[in-house]
């Protein structure tokens, strides 16, 4: 089959995409496992869930590059600007699944093109893994956008305050009658070129500018970037340890992705508080470089769960 360039123009609407197929083997949990600097034990020995599972987010771009099926990723210059994911059930290592989905959504705004692209992965048993609505400019000169703060083109049904009180001691673990806008854990990563690149599909001959510092050069951009769902996966991992197995099965993540992040920039994840609501613990996320600018934030949440155990290191 003959691939298309991917340009805003050539997009149908709608346009189905996939099923694709990917066995989620110990290598590519791995993998994810490296680029993400998160070698938590669930995913390697036991979980929860009985034996090994995947990482919440390790089908993040199984889901994100469903349009490799019908366009050549080489020639894709999107940014990604919103992010939308809900978690249904984990992934056993060792199963294979399908991914498809479609494009439903495209507009113009600002001079630039939108897209949306929603994808389900599902089990070797037909049950829902993880569903994703993504939102991305297609075809753009990425040093023209980035930077500008709020993504264009993103409609806001709520703010996010991005602040923490103080006063309340901070959470360690989701509960029940958590004070609002007490302080989430904090996470701290720098990811190297060598973990973009595994994350980003170099090493499937893909090159773009998270991957090829030539490709960042003539998008204009200082040096390469990290990939949006990068950073979301930065966020996951850090509410895996607030809610445990229940993100898993229950969590749900709404991201904007607002200024961007270079390869080597340290990048701290929190959060705070908002609420509960149907025993589900509300909580708002952001991801801020060591000199203050936030990247990423949104909104997420989960069922709380009583069961203490989280993943431990290994690593």
């Amino acid at each position: 089959m003959t691939l298309k360039e991917a340009r805003y123009e050539l997009v149908e609407v709608p346009e189905p995409l996939g099923p694709v197929s990917q066995t989620v083997d110990r290598r590519f949990v791995l993998d994810y496992a490296f680029a993400q600097d998160d070698f938590g034990d669930w995913y390697f020995r036991d979980s929860p869930f009985g034996g090994p599972v995947g990482h919440p987010l390790v089908l993040a771009n199984e889901l994100l590059f469903l349009f490799y099926d019908k366009y050549d990723g080489n020639t894709a210059q999107g940014l990604h600007t919103h992010e939308h994911l809900r978690f249904v059930s984990p992934v056993r290592v060792g199963e294979t699944v399908t991914v498809e989905g479609a494009y439903t959504e495209k507009y113009e705004r600002r001079g630039q093109g939108y897209v949306t692209l929603e994808a389900v992965a599902r089990g070797e048993d037909g049950r829902v893994l993880v569903e994703h609505r993504g939102r991305e400019i297609m075809r753009t000169v990425a040093g023209d956008v980035v930077g500008q703060g709020r993504s264009a083109g993103s409609a806001r049904p709520r703010t996010v305050i991005g602040t923490i009180d103080e006063t309340v001691d901070p959470v360690t673990v989701a509960a029940h009658g958590l004070p609002e806008r007490a302080a989430l854990p904090r996470r701290t990563t720098r990811f190297t070129q060598d973990q973009m690149s595994v994350f980003s599909w170099a090493g499937r001959g893909f090159a773009n500018v998270h991957t090829s510092p030539d490709k960042a050069a003539a998008a204009e951009l200082p040096r390469t970037i990290v990939q949006a769902q990068q950073q979301t996966g930065h966020i996951v991992a850090n509410l895996v340890d607030v809610f445990g197995a229940s993100w898993l099965t229950t969590g749900e993540l709404d991201l904007r992705f607002v200024s961007p992040a270079f390869v080597g920039d340290e990048l701290h994840t929190t959060g705070a508080v908002v609420g509960e609501s149907d025993g589900r613990l509300e909580v708002e996320v952001w991801i801020d470089k060591a000199d203050g600018t936030r990247t990423a934030l949104g909104w997420a949440s989960a069922v709380i769960s009583d069961d203490p155990v989280r993943p431990t290191a290994l690593l």
